[in-house]
């Protein structure tokens, strides 16, 4: 079993930035890929970043490349959001959530771990 508990949600003004983090207990962390997911009211579970095991390939939504950048520390199991130039659209709970292997990496159903989600709020 993975625990993961997000932090670093709030509310900002549009164009300014956050940092979410995502931390880690149990089972040993680099064995799993994590990845950062968002839902608006009314809306699907959507994806927004993921890295993989050891930091080396990161994939992000279109919606969000350019001005989220995921990140992580092995040695503190945390998994890092940075949000910069945030849209109201943006508006949004965000979820982390882990998994062994990364195929299919943006369908939310294939994940094993969730934590509770952080809110997120972009005043316009």
């Amino acid at each position: 079993q993975v625990q993961l508990v997000e932090s670093g949600g709030g509310l900002v003004q549009a164009g300014g930035s956050l940092r979410l983090s995502c931390a880690a207990s149990g089972r040993t962390f680099s064995n799993y890929v994590v990845g950062w997911f968002r839902q608006a009211p009314g809306k699907e579970r959507e994806f927004v970043a993921l890295i993989t095991w050891n930091g080396g390939n990161t994939y992000y939504a279109d919606s969000v490349k350019g001005r989220f950048t995921i990140s992580r520390d092995n040695a503190k199991n945390t998994v890092y959001l940075q949000m910069n130039s945030l849209k109201p659209e943006d508006t949004a709970v965000y979820y982390c959530a882990a998994r062994r292997s990364y195929s299919d990496y943006v369908n939310p159903s294939f994940y094993n771990f969730w934590g509770q989600g952080t809110q997120v709020t972009v005043s316009s």
